[in-house]
């Protein structure tokens, strides 16, 4: 699965800093969302982009279920590494078929 990424990032300072208001002022709004949009549009993201740094902050700090920052990279390294050695074994499969076939022509040749 591939993230989209846009031309615009945000330092984990200010994803941390924006969470961090979202969490300390949710209460001055109707909602959790008109919070995060009035936040969102002062720090210049988008009130999706937001909302979800705030659930895996969440996440991160077990207040909700899921994969935590570390386990989501944990994952995605294993992911990597399996996908690498999947690709190392068919290279290995190819070889040893074709050096297997090398040696049975030339056993079959007088």
């Amino acid at each position: 699965m591939e993230t989209k990424k846009t031309s615009k990032s945000f330092s984990p300072e200010v994803r941390d800093r924006a969470v961090r208001m979202v969490r300390e002022h949710r209460g001055d709004y109707g909602s959790e969302w008109e919070a995060i949009l009035s936040i969102a549009s002062k720090i210049g993201c988008t009130g999706e982009s937001l909302r979800r740094w705030l659930r895996q902050a969440e996440r991160d700090l077990g207040d909700r279920a899921g994969l935590t920052s570390d386990e989501r990279a944990r994952l995605k390294a294993l992911e990597r590494e399996n996908r690498e050695l999947r690709q190392a074994n068919e290279i290995l499969r190819k070889a040893s078929a074709y050096f297997a076939m090398a040696e049975f022509d030339r056993r079959s040749k007088p």
